[in-house]
């Protein structure tokens, strides 16, 4: 277990952290996953432009940047820091309750509306 993997998700899918963690870890991997960090904005308690900021800094830091669900335009700010720094990126559909997570390209992936 040595790459860190940052996974990008929608505050949408806010309810699916712990399943995409545990994905991850189960491809012997270690998942950095903002929203176990950070809660959901540490309960609206931060500004957050500071948690930005911060997920910003773990996308720089990680090996790979892997995508979950819809981008919302949070999700899509961390994959184009991952682009610049050439870091590989990986996409995933969640939408299929409760075990399946398929991976996906780029192509198919759908900007979230709303953000």
């Amino acid at each position: 277990m040595n790459k860190v993997i940052f996974t990008a998700l929608s505050k949408k899918n806010f309810f699916q952290r712990t399943r995409i963690s545990k994905f991850v870890l189960e491809k012997d991997l270690i998942p950095l996953n903002p929203f176990m960090l950070f809660d959901y904005y540490l309960g609206d308690g931060v500004d957050h432009d500071l948690v930005r900021q911060a997920n910003n800094k773990l996308v720089e830091k990680s090996d790979e940047l892997w995508v979950f669900g819809d981008i919302s335009d949070g999700v899509e700010r961390e994959i184009n820091i991952a682009k610049k720094l050439n870091k590989k990126i990986r996409y995933f559909d969640i939408t299929k309750l409760p075990e399946e997570i398929k991976e996906i390209t780029e192509n198919q992936t759908i900007k979230e509306q709303g953000d």
